[in-house]
């Protein structure tokens, strides 16, 4: 099986996603591994694509792609950590764009993640590993665990700094929704109840915050 990786128009690419890399064939191998099973994993499914096609993918072959990886499923590993990474400039990018203003950050995080859903058809690439690997005690599970709990843990504290009552409780639910639109995004295209993610997360602060 061949196939060749191409890049598309990144405009609307969001954070926290599978991201193409410009320039590619400037990258070291290992790096082209990663880049490469990023996107067919993302397009294919883990277990519709073999490190054949990912070798290939990468202009490198299966030999370089096992010195670097001890079997595929260090390469699922180390996809999703790079992902996670990835994800957390999220973060970054809201106290850069909206400085010592928490408030501003929340909106500006269902902001972001209301964009991303226009352009997100292959829905949480971590969360589809996650039901994809279904077996007890695949590595890639504590990876994934990981990174949402510390997803979790990061909207608390801001929806806590942002002097949100419930915090917690709060970011539980903004996280549901979120959760929830991208499922909804995958099975109803981008014209049903996901487009509804951003007015679903303002009521719910809104209920929140007017509670006694």
């Amino acid at each position: 099986m061949s196939i060749r990786t191409t890049h598309k128009n990144q405009e609307h690419k969001d954070p926290g996603e599978f991201e193409d890399v410009a320039g590619e064939e400037k990258l070291r191998p290992r790096e082209r591994i990663v880049s490469a099973a990023c996107e067919l994993f993302r397009t294919h499914g883990i277990r519709g694509i073999g490190v054949d096609a990912i070798a290939d993918a990468a202009g490198t072959n299966k030999m370089t792609l096992y010195r670097h990886f001890g079997s595929k499923d260090d390469l699922i590993c180390e996809v999703l950590r790079s992902t996670s990474r990835k994800a957390a400039r999220v973060w970054d990018e809201l106290e850069a764009s909206y400085p010592d203003n928490p408030k501003a950050q929340l909106r500006g995080w269902i902001a972001a993640r209301a964009k991303c859903l226009e352009y997100e058809p292959y829905g949480c690439d971590l969360a589809n590993a996650a039901i994809e690997l279904k077996e007890q005690g695949h590595p890639a599970h504590s990876v994934i665990e990981e990174f949402k709990l510390q997803q979790r843990q990061r909207l608390a504290d801001l929806c806590s700094r942002a002097g949100m009552k419930q915090a917690d409780l709060l970011a539980d639910m903004l996280s549901m929704l979120l959760e929830g639109a991208r499922v909804s995004r995958q099975a109803m295209g981008g014209e049903g109840p996901s487009t509804q993610f951003a007015k679903a997360c303002e009521t719910t602060i809104s209920s929140l915050e007017h509670q006694h």
